[in-house]
């Protein structure tokens, strides 16, 4: 089968593998029929992820078809339509039991699909712990649709869910990517009294100019004074830091009030600096980490009333055979591109 995977740093290759098969009874094989480019995928090909294998298949967000299921496997069956989640977890241990299925102690727990295991930008995947990774795609919901929710609507919606955030907050999100906007879709859910998106490129503030019109943008050199003009207390009451820079993560614990939620969902490429002094007296809480991705349910569920929807973020379509010119095109941010998805 056709794969796309990862050889060494700075070098990816559309290369033919085998077709995989089951490995353990809680295992299951799903045929792709949609895949799609993320940023941690970038980490990978320029060598910021330490942990990622070369020689994998890479590729964490999919959908497609069950072909095969082990014999423990019960909550879905070949046949079904279904999401695959960035993570794998087991259900089990300590930590899968308290929700932080990002820290699951098994082997393959945590990121495991496309960076330690053979992804999905592929024709198939195996995925483990299948009742826990596969989510049964709703009716009516197409493959479109719901090809974003087991990696960056999981992200959104997860740092949404732990940002305490109330209907009186003003929310700033620092980035408007493809995971900013994921951020955002799934912090509207909350019904702030404001939301402000700070992001330098214009191509989209204007996405989000002209999909969510009552959403206040603002770019990083007038961001500091725009927060405090539209807060009520000298800052954001609730700050998201989706950017991964340097100078965003510094922008956002400046941004917040005395006593905000500063939640940092972005990756970065190397150390940030946390300027105790300067904070001082700020008495801020800071959450950081990867995604809980245990949620993606709940999200197709709410995709199938229409109350979230990512499809605008699917600016490009691809085929597996031209996914190098996909890459190209999104690493390099042209022609508008926010999501590209592959098809497989």
């Amino acid at each position: 089968m056709l794969t796309y995977t990862y050889v060494s740093k700075g070098n990816f290759e559309l290369i033919e593998k085998p077709k995989p098969v089951l490995l353990h009874e809680r295992d299951a094989i799903v045929k792709v029929t949609l895949a799609s480019i993320c940023s941690s995928d970038l980490h990978i090909k320029h060598g910021s992820v330490p942990r990622a294998v070369p020689g994998i298949t890479v590729g964490h967000e999919m959908v497609g078809i069950v072909e095969a299921v082990g014999s423990k496997v019960i909550h879905v069956k070949p046949g079904d339509r279904v999401t695959i989640n960035v993570e794998t977890f087991c259900g089990e241990c300590f930590f899968c039991k308290k929700g932080y299925v990002n820290n699951c102690t098994d082997e393959n727990g945590g990121w495991a699909l496309g960076c330690r295991i053979d992804g999905g930008q592929a024709e198939y995947v195996r995925v483990p712990f299948a009742d826990q990774g596969l989510n049964k795609i709703p009716d009516g919901v197409t493959d479109r649709q719901a090809l974003l929710v087991g990696d960056v609507l999981a992200t959104g919606y997860w740092a949404a869910r732990i940002s305490e955030i109330t209907e009186e907050d003003t929310v700033l999100i620092v980035g408007a990517g493809p995971t900013g906007i994921c951020t955002l879709l799934s912090v509207m859910l909350k019904n702030p009294a404001k939301i402000i998106i700070c992001e330098k490129d214009e191509t989209r503030i204007q996405f989000i100019n002209e999909h969510y019109p009552e959403i206040l943008t603002v770019s990083p050199e007038d961001c500091m004074e725009f927060v405090k003009a539209n807060s009520e207390h000298g800052g954001a009451d609730v700050v998201l830091e989706v950017a991964g820079a340097e100078s965003t993560f510094k922008l956002a614990w400046e941004c917040a009030r005395p006593n905000a939620v500063v939640t940092v969902v972005a990756l970065y490429d190397k150390a940030q600096t946390l300027p105790l002094p300067d904070m001082y007296g700020k008495n801020l809480t800071f959450k950081t980490g990867g995604v809980d991705g245990c949620d993606c349910e709940e999200t197709l569920k709410l995709i199938a009333e229409g109350k979230i929807n990512t499809e605008p973020l699917i600016t490009h379509t691809y085929p597996l055979e031209r996914i190098e010119e996909a890459y190209e095109l999104f690493e390099n941010k042209r022609d508008g591109v926010i999501k590209v998805a592959v098809e497989c």
